[in-house]
């Protein structure tokens, strides 16, 4: 066979471009919101009257239902088809947002962040496999996560800025409709443009996993954040902890007796793969936990606007930006363990200047814990994700992704939780201790997790999934 010319390597070089592109803003608008909203939280609590608890449900009800549906949605984008569940999850997103905008309460707006959250879950580690699949040389595909990284840190950029002149000109109700505009043209692009693909062998679905997944993350975030209302030796509080630990206790028992499973355990007996999960739910439990501490610490005991709030933290959120695609490089380049010790080292750093040094004190003190963390945070994500897809089969992919995405949203749930908790109690300083213990773990997870011998045990459990058939051919765009 001839080699392909020079033109059509080009075409195809720009179509994967346009294709990542398009993957992008996906991402793009589900980040804006969250890190938007974030700034919007006191303008929210006085409008509706919302209580801290109230406040903690707006964030976490998107992420515990995107964390429980994350794993069914890459499933059925495998076996339905990748394209058709992304472009469904930007209508529902899009229209979940347009409803946000609309409600008249706080418990209507909890509901239909819900909804958005339905929408999201099939947006991101669906558009995550949509790339593994079209990057599939390995550096190439390191840079892309490297660019889909610092699409991440541009959310956080723009987030906090956008959502204060937004809250500050209109009210917190333009957050939602800015994703409106994204969403539409992400759905038309996608329909020109994307290639649809499936998993040759496609999962059954699990419903018994999925329920049990669905009981184990809603029972244990709803004690933590309801634990200080009710009462953490209540009835209702011990009866969803014990709750929650039944369903963890019993998901791996009933998935290891499926011969498809919904979660597929045995890519945790690889130690880099485990080591990204747990590694993306405490640097995002890291991240929700700093952003809600810092948007109540500028406006509330500051005194700050939205707006100005968002300028406070654009050092960070820009360190962020600048690191997530430089890690990408490193990974491709150096692979995941030098970016990861260095995340490690400066969310360690950032929190210790907070817990220990008090660095909300000065400006020049918060300035250098802003900057420290934007620049850790954006290290760590493009070698998460890196791990979870490098080794596995292709056909997978949508699977391995979306572990990886669940392991982010329970832990940006149990941040926003954990940390919630710890400042209703009115003890911020534990709050930060508890973001410099997230810092440490990052560090340790590298240290244990990407060595030679986690690489080499990682390629012994690669061998023993069963062989990847040949993948599918792409249908064409139109």
């Amino acid at each position: 066979m001839s080699p392909a010319s020079p033109d059509a390597t080009s075409a195809s070089t720009t179509r994967r471009l346009l294709v990542l592109a398009i993957c992008c803003m996906s991402l793009l608008i589900v980040s804006l919101d969250n890190t938007a909203l974030n700034v919007a939280l006191p303008s929210l609590q006085r409008d509706l009257n919302a209580s801290v608890s109230g406040l903690r449900w707006t964030l976490d009800a998107y992420t515990v239902v995107i964390a429980s549906l994350l794993m069914l949605s890459g499933s059925t984008a495998d076996r339905v088809g990748r394209r058709r569940v992304f472009q469904t999850g930007l209508v529902l997103f899009t229209g979940g947002s347009l409803l946000c905008a609309l409600a008249p309460g706080l418990g209507w707006l909890v509901v239909f962040r819900a909804l958005q959250a339905v929408g999201g879950s099939m947006l991101n580690p669906v558009a995550m496999s949509i790339i593994t699949n079209t990057f599939v040389e390995p550096r190439e595909r390191a840079r892309a996560i490297g660019v889909w990284g610092g699409v991440v840190g541009l959310s956080m950029a723009a987030g906090p800025l956008l959502g204060g002149a937004l809250v500050a000109s209109v009210s917190w109700r333009a957050i939602f409709w800015l994703n409106i505009p994204i969403g539409l043209a992400a759905l038309l692009l996608t329909a020109l443009f994307v290639p649809e693909s499936r998993a040759p062998q496609p999962r059954r679905l699990d419903l018994g996993g999925q329920l049990l997944v669905m009981a184990t993350l809603g029972t244990l975030t709803f004690a933590i954040i309801e634990g200080r209302n009710a009462g953490w030796t209540s009835p209702l509080i011990l009866g969803c902890f014990g709750a929650g630990a039944c369903a963890a206790a019993v998901l791996p028992l009933y998935e290891r007796r499926r011969p498809e499973p919904l979660v597929e355990f045995r890519f945790f007996r690889s130690v880099p793969f485990s080591g990204a999960a747990l590694t993306a739910v405490t640097s995002f439990a890291a991240l929700t936990g700093f952003l809600f501490l810092s948007t109540l610490h500028l406006q509330n005991d500051r005194g700050l606007s939205a707006f100005e709030a968002g300028l406070h933290l654009l050092p960070m959120a820009a360190m962020t930006a600048v690191f997530a695609p430089l890690s990408g490089h490193l990974v491709a380049v150096r692979g995941a363990r030098l970016p990861l010790l260095l995340a490690g080292v400066f969310m360690t750093a950032s929190g210790v200047l907070f817990a220990l040094f008090d660095a909300e004190r000065t400006d020049m003190l918060l300035f250098t814990a802003y900057v420290l963390f934007g620049i850790g945070f954006g290290l760590v994500n493009a070698p998460i994700t890196n791990a979870a897809v490098s080794g596995m089969p292709r056909s997978r992919s949508g699977l391995a992704a979306s572990i990886a995405s669940t392991s982010r949203q329970v832990g940006s749930a149990l941040g926003v939780a954990v940390i919630g908790a710890a400042v209703a109690a009115g003890s911020d300083v534990t709050a930060w201790w508890i973001l410099t213990g997230c810092g440490a773990a990052v560090l340790l997870l590298a240290l244990l997790t990407t060595g030679p011998r986690a690489r080499a045990g990682a390629d012994r459990v690669a061998s023993c999934l069963p062989p990847e058939p040949a993948d599918a051919s792409p249908a064409s765009p139109g």
